[in-house]
């Protein structure tokens, strides 16, 4: 037997006893002024690191770009992955919060490769550089970035969206306070080459925050278990249940931040009630693991499979399914 999408129950209170995602209004607002924020000092720097001929101030400046940019992808995306599931986009436009985050990420890499190469160039030919206006501009970049910081940690972080536009705020939070280090380096002993090794500090940073989002974004694309979800894990518990004989096809991904889903072809036992047991199955995945969003197909095992294990009779083709995929799961040893 087949469940239907909306046969199964989502606890108390149904899809209202959870939220996915990000709280529209509230996070659009504290976006928005984080936003505001970050492009409006961001001009200003561009023009002090000019004049003061300071590329940690530059390369904070256009890490600012990007951050500006981190936010009003997180925004678009916000509005699109609000939109309702309509026509062949079954699941709405959930997925745009992630591709917004992997272009973070990815700015975040190819922008550290860019600052790292010009680091290089001025700790082999080092500029003049105006320690004071670099390390003041620094220092007034650290209040932005840290007021900019809390507007973001005010909004929901479990979107990864939003974690990629606060991952940005932080790195160059952190950015300003080598800038402001090297800048007073500068000021006081004249170390100019200071001002490329902070460059280079911030790159570090950029790369780490950069290849965290990318490698998340990455799992969800690839459709991999969400961290924290072991496949095997869920087979196991779901085939000790004392009517189920056999799991398979068992497949767990997540849909966007925070919203994993999971499906699978259960056997039971020929006395068996299937709907009983699928309910039964739908409570542990949601109670334990955290997945309300299951689809579980449950027939009754043919006889062959009842006898998998028992007198040495050897394990047969599952006749059930044309092409089953991954480990079957069954109440005795197997392989994962």
């Amino acid at each position: 037997m087949t469940n239907r999408p909306h046969d199964h129950d989502h606890g108390a209170g149904g899809h209202a006893s959870h939220s996915h995602g990000v709280v529209a209004d509230a996070d659009r607002r504290w976006l928005a002024i984080a936003l505001t924020l970050i492009t409006s000092f961001m001009a200003i720097e561009v023009v002090v690191g000019v004049v003061a001929g300071s590329l940690a101030l530059i390369s904070d400046a256009a890490h600012m770009l990007t951050d500006a940019i981190s936010i009003v992808l997180a925004l678009v995306a916000m509005r699109l992955s609000a939109r309702p599931a309509r026509g062949g986009f079954t699941y709405g436009l959930k997925r745009a919060e992630i591709l917004s985050a992997q272009v973070n990420g990815l700015t975040l890499l190819l922008l550290g490769a860019w600052l790292a190469y010009e680091a290089v160039e001025r700790l082999l030919t080092p500029p003049e550089v105006a320690g004071g206006l670099m390390f003041y501009t620094a220092l007034a970049g650290i209040v932005v970035n840290i007021l900019a910081a809390w507007c973001i940690s005010k909004a929901n972080r479990t979107s990864l969206n939003v974690e990629g536009a606060y991952q940005h705020i932080l790195n160059d939070l952190f950015a300003f306070i080598g800038t402001a280090v090297a800048g007073l380096v500068v000021l006081l002993t004249g170390f100019v080459q200071a001002d490329a090794i902070a460059t280079l500090v911030v790159v570090g940073l950029m790369v780490k925050a950069g290849y965290g989002l990318v490698r998340e974004s990455g799992r969800i694309f690839l459709e991999a278990a969400p961290v924290g979800l072991d496949p095997d894990v869920i087979g196991d518990r779901l085939v000790s249940l004392r009517e189920v004989t056999e799991v398979h096809d068992l497949h767990v991904w997540t849909i966007t931040s925070g919203e994993p889903a999971l499906s699978a072809h259960v056997l039971v036992a020929q006395d068996a009630d299937c709907h009983t047991v699928r309910q039964d199955l739908e409570k542990i995945l949601q109670g334990e693991y955290g997945v309300s969003h299951s689809t579980l197909q449950v027939d009754h095992a043919p006889p062959a499979t009842l006898d998998v294990g028992r007198y040495g009779v050897p394990e047969p083709e599952p006749a059930h399914c044309a092409a089953a995929h991954g480990p079957v799961h069954r109440d005795e040893a197997h392989a994962h």
